[in-house]
């Protein structure tokens, strides 16, 4: 699961994460969703030929009031397909994208470019004929106003036969990259006739808990979503995700959007076992989301990487860390030192408490993980995957009668109150066939995952102890303890019982219903069972609740990963040195030193200097400072590749 990235800060986790695991432990990839605030990017003055351009500068802070029952009402202007339409044909997004971007050569800048909600590169991917496109066609767009009644006979903004003006708020962040394209926006629409009122509101609001996006506050808003390796989607797409004041505004399809056929293709696309059935699925999502056009895909955002020459095996990914693979990295000066440079300092090494991307570079460098997520696709690290194809997993039919534990229809093992669930009459499942049903009484057949997860035979802890079943069951105890602090807990409530068989593998039962598309990924990961902490007392006998105060946990972890954290000078450095326990065998590379510098501009200056070797996106970015490393590239080598996270534009199609 590909955490959050430091130049897009100021996260709002609009759902919750899965059971965090720390150390070595399996990060999990349930429904992971977060909206993105801009800290610091390109702030590039645009110049438009046009007057009117209203921009307001606001703080919200007053929290409306609404009615239930409300956001039935379609909305006079925007539940108009044809107008929708218009608004993406009157976008010019290469225009958009070359304000923000104007180091990318243009045939990198059209590789942001976006059809669907899934990019291009994805396994999940459908750009077929059957997707409805939107080219820059601003005629089109207009002849789809004045079909929809909204015409401009003085060539100025639109009005209906009513005479109300064609105007609409557009709500995004106060962030300087997107006032960049929000204005190059604001000018396409006003040669369509189209008046756009700007409101650039603080993150605090518009991502805010009980504000903003989540009481559908808008009429067009912008922001983005940090993608995944897995395309996920159902808490912001089905038709029972949409949030209203009857269902205390749970959901993310801010949108109002309820088209029957994209909801059950998003539902079944994320409860099935089968790619193949997965991938149909997402190809008739991708269909109706873009016929439908209520979210326009504005572009990825390009991410920044920078190294010196002398690192080979340099390998950042959109859907991982660049530090994935640093068991491979060597220099070609002979040298066995590297310095890194994070523009923010981990607050834990504890990924239960701590899940920003700069304690994610570190945490691969000291407990690893059983995955990775290189190029939108998983590879075994630690762990096998664990498919049904490799004959590890197995998904029996079972009967159910009524009192048995199960999971519902759309793979959630608790209600409303967070009860786990049991099968009584009126809950509805999914029966063996894949048919939501609706149980009354007596048995029903379901279907029921049984995995093995193995894991890698050899691995040992930084201190030389083998890794052993106690290891693992340390980590379900703890992961799964609700007084551990993790966000989220469903994996666990999802699962009846585990055996640990051995040293290197347990087998998972889950729940019957249970068929999450991710269950190949191992859910339970391993903490150091052995080790004996500074008072005295072993890891294994520490309750949950003191973990995250643990310096062993929080500052010095054991691990399993290619080295070890052996001093941690806070506010200055980190020093690491090469594991001689790591079970891929000795490292080229013997200490790694990892400092913080906030201001990127001095982080790409010091590198520039040799006095840091490596600057990853987390910390470049997509500011002017990558321009810097681009103009340098005889001593550089500059990785940008399109994001994981993708702009876009959402329609509120209802009103209170």
């Amino acid at each position: 699961m590909k955490g959050q990235r430091k130049f897009f800060i100021g996260l709002s986790i609009l759902i919750g994460l899965s059971m965090a695991l720390a150390s070595c432990a399996a990060p999990q990839t349930v429904e992971i969703i977060k909206t993105v605030e801009v800290e610091k990017v390109v702030t590039q003055e645009v110049e438009v030929e046009v007057e009117k351009i209203v921009t307001q500068e606001v703080e919200v802070e007053k929290i409306v009031e609404v009615e239930a029952g409300s956001f039935t009402t379609p909305h006079p202007i925007l539940s108009d397909l044809r107008v929708r339409q218009a608004i993406a044909y009157c976008s010019n997004r290469p225009e958009m994208i070359a304000s923000v971007y104007p180091w990318l050569p243009e045939d990198q800048q059209a590789n942001l470019l976006m059809d669907t909600n899934i990019p291009r590169v994805s396994w999940a991917a459908y750009y077929g004929d059957e997707v409805q496109k939107y080219p820059f066609d601003p005629e089109k767009g207009m002849a789809l106003l004045d079909e929809a009644g909204w015409t401009s006979p003085d060539g100025d903004i639109r009005t209906n036969p009513d005479g109300e003006r064609l105007s609409l708020k557009f709500t995004t962040t106060s962030a300087e990259f997107r006032k960049t394209w929000a204005a190059v926006f604001e000018a396409q629409m006003l040669n369509c006739g189209i008046e756009v009122l700007r409101l650039h509101a603080p993150g605090s609001w518009w991502f805010g808990s009980s504000t903003g996006l989540r009481r559908r506050d808008f009429e067009l808003g912008a922001y983005a979503w940090v993608g995944e390796t897995d395309p996920k989607g159902q808490t912001l797409y089905a038709c029972n995700q949409i949030p209203f004041p009857e269902n205390g505004w749970a959901g993310q399809n801010y949108m109002g959007w309820c088209n029957q056929t994209a909801s059950d293709s998003i539902n079944a696309a994320n409860n099935s076992l089968i790619r193949d059935e997965r991938i149909a699925s997402y190809k008739t999502f991708q269909i109706e989301f873009a016929k439908d056009m209520i979210s326009l895909p504005v572009f990825q955002r390009a991410e920044g990487n920078a190294a010196v020459k002398e690192l080979v095996n340099f390998k950042p990914s959109p859907t991982e860390y660049y530090s994935w693979n640093s068991y491979e990295w060597e220099r070609t000066d002979g040298g066995d030192t590297l310095v890194l440079a994070l523009s923010q300092e981990p607050a834990s090494m504890w990924t239960v408490i701590e899940s920003a991307a700069v304690q994610r570079v570190v945490n691969w460098l000291v407990a690893e993980q059983a995955y990775s997520q290189v190029g939108y696709d998983f590879q075994s690290r630690l762990a096998e995957l664990s498919t049904v194809e490799s004959g590890l997993a197995s998904n029996n039919d079972v009967e159910v009668k009524e009192g048995d534990p199960v999971v519902d229809f759309s793979g959630t093992p608790v209600d409303a109150d967070g009860n786990l669930l049991t099968l009584v009459p009126g809950l509805k499942v999914k029966n063996t066939a894949g048919e939501e049903v609706e149980y009354e009484s007596g048995a029903v057949t379901m279907k029921q995952l049984v995995v093995t997860y193995k894991w890698q035979p050899n691995l040992k802890w930084s201190d030389g102890e083998p890794v052993k079943a106690a290891d693992f069951e340390l980590g379900y105890k703890t992961d799964c303890d609700p007084t551990s602090g993790a966000v989220d807990y469903s994996i666990c409530q999802s699962i009846q019982s585990v055996d640990f068989t051995s040293d290197t593998e347990y087998t998972v039962t889950y729940k019957p219903g249970y068929q999450a598309a991710l269950y190949f990924l191992p859910p339970i990961g391993i903490y150091p069972s052995h080790q004996v902490l500074s008072d005295g007392r072993k890891l294994a006998d520490v309750p949950a609740s003191e973990w995250g105060a643990l310096p062993e946990i929080a500052e010095t972890p054991l691990g399993v990963g290619p080295y070890i954290l052996k001093n941690w000078e806070k506010g200055v450095k980190m020093e690491l040195e090469a594991n001689p326990y790591y079970w891929k065998g000795p490292l080229k590379i013997q200490k790694i030193v990892v400092i913080f510098i906030p201001d990127t501009q001095q982080a790409v200056a010091q590198l520039l200097t040799g006095e840091v070797d490596v600057i990853g996106s987390e910390t470049l970015g997509a500011g002017p400072e990558v321009q810097t490393c681009l103009d340098n590239q005889d001593k550089l080598q500059v990785l940008i590749e399109p994001s994981a996270t993708w702009e876009h534009i959402d329609f509120n199609i209802f009103i209170p």
